[in-house]
């Protein structure tokens, strides 16, 4: 059953900031506070997106991090529900060194710099060859999944695929040159990864992905750009947390 928009006291967000951050911080807050309870469904795309004055693409990145979070899941038909009160984190390993975590964030710092611009001019300016390129990257990067592959050559060429379709060299030789450090399970050891919660941490960067693909191939230049973003500044307060252990 799903929770009643009229009960929630939802606040429509202001345009400034992240907006899907915004929604998705008082949607957290609503869980952890039992506001919506474990085994409700949270309001359908529509209602939120009319309660909160935004965008689908907006809603759907507030959803996206509250999965990540492990607080709900959600179901083709069913809708979205609530599965705990508290946060539980996917993570692809349990302990990673400090060196290797320092490393991970200085990429993701770059890559946070070009990258949502990269996704923008990628809407913009992709070809029928980059259709192909992108969604063949991304049908690749499910199916090493479902193989349970870490995936990372594969999350690699889809990154790569919005380079190419910027059809600025600049990008594309950027990514050429850091090849696959660029993504941050690369520079895991073998022994630091842990399989069941990667495979989750997995399932949340495929769905990020096929979010960003959509707006690229949508030529949504604004939601390919905070699409983007969203991807890569979860990835970097993840792997941030890593510091504290």
């Amino acid at each position: 059953m799903a929770s009643s928009i009229a009960g929630l006291n939802l606040r429509k967000v202001a345009q400034q900031g992240s907006l899907s951050v915004h929604v998705a911080d008082q949607l957290e807050s609503l869980i952890t506070e039992g506001k919506v309870a474990v085994g409700e469904k949270l309001p359908t795309e529509n209602s939120l997106c009319d309660s909160f004055g935004v965008s689908r693409t907006v809603i759907r990145e507030a959803i996206t991090h509250l999965k990540s979070l492990g607080l709900v899941e959600t179901r083709r038909g069913v809708g979205t529900t609530v599965l705990r009160a508290t946060t539980v984190e996917a993570k692809p390993a349990e302990r990673i060194s400090a060196t290797t975590v320092e490393d991970i964030l200085h990429v993701l710092e770059l890559r946070l710099a070009l990258e949502p611009a990269a996704a923008e001019l990628a809407a913009e300016r992709h070809d029928d060859a980059d259709r192909v390129l992108l969604a063949s990257s991304h049908d690749a990067f499910i199916k090493a999944h479902a193989e349970k592959s870490q995936a990372r050559v594969e999350d690699y060429e889809f990154h790569h695929a919005i380079a190419k379709a910027t059809k600025n060299p600049f990008y594309k030789s950027f990514f050429e040159q850091l090849s696959q450090s660029v993504i941050p399970r690369a520079k895991l050891l073998s022994i630091e990864i842990n399989p069941d919660a990667s495979s989750r941490y997995l399932e949340r960067v495929q769905e990020e992905h096929a979010y960003i693909l959509e707006a690229i191939l949508s030529r949504d230049a604004e939601a390919a750009r905070e699409t983007m973003y969203q991807h890569l500044n979860r990835a970097r307060n993840m792997y941030a947390k890593y510091r504290d252990q």
